[in-house]
């Protein structure tokens, strides 16, 4: 892993806990190593959010869930686009993505990995390398939106990291329902991506590009 002493991490998450669930354990540990890590949610999801829940739950949870990982909370971005419609703004995303690119110039992006089917996190993807070819890049793991995924790379995560992966993601009490929102399921994951590593856990991500300066 390379050092992280003042570099510039962004996570690009689609939708709330995204971020937490693909690379929760990574952030944990860049941050511990001294990285600035700012996180953009491109969708509050208002439309999936489950019956008896205020609509925005989702901004409470992860602005929560941030501050659990000590992601500052000026650090943290959430925009509305229409959880399933991202298709329709591809163009203005794109846009953005290159406002940021100049405003942060970070030297490390990770966002959802190319082989992931779900539309938001596709134009999130690919919009993403568009903005930030010359950075940098992983793709992140979301076992239940991907057909294949190439781990091509892995971060190895101490029990201390995965436990305050699991603790931010506890903050997201809206999503328990989901089949995939599972501490075993999580946990079993890093023992097989850790195993693959040569370690007790891991987190795997996609190569997209690396660019060492």
């Amino acid at each position: 892993m390379m050092k992280m002493h003042n570099e510039r991490v962004l996570v690009l998450a689609a939708h709330p806990d995204d971020g937490e669930l693909g690379c929760g354990g990574t952030l944990v540990k860049l941050i511990e190593r001294g990285a600035e890590v700012y996180y953009v949610a491109f969708s509050i999801c208002e439309e999936s959010v489950p019956e008896g829940f205020p609509r925005d739950i989702l901004v409470t949870e992860l602005r929560a869930a941030c501050g659990s990982l000590n992601i500052p909370i000026d650090h943290l971005t959430i925009l509305r686009y229409p959880v399933r419609h991202f298709p329709q703004y591809r163009q203005e995303i794109l846009e953005y993505l290159v406002q940021i690119r100049r405003e942060l110039q970070p030297s490390l992006v990770l966002l959802p990995a190319p082989t992931d089917v779900h539309q938001d996190h596709q134009i999130v993807c690919q919009e993403g390398i568009r903005a930030f070819k010359h950075v940098s890049i992983l793709g992140y793991e979301l076992p239940w939106n991907n057909l294949t995924f190439t781990a091509s790379a892995f971060v190895h995560l101490e029990e201390r990291h995965l436990e305050e992966k699991l603790r931010a993601l506890r903050h997201y009490r809206s999503q328990r329902h989901r089949k995939y929102w599972r501490e075993d399921l999580i946990r079993g994951l890093a023992r097989v991506r850790g195993a693959q590593a040569g370690v007790d856990y891991a987190e795997a991500f996609h190569v997209v590009r690396w660019v060492i300066p």
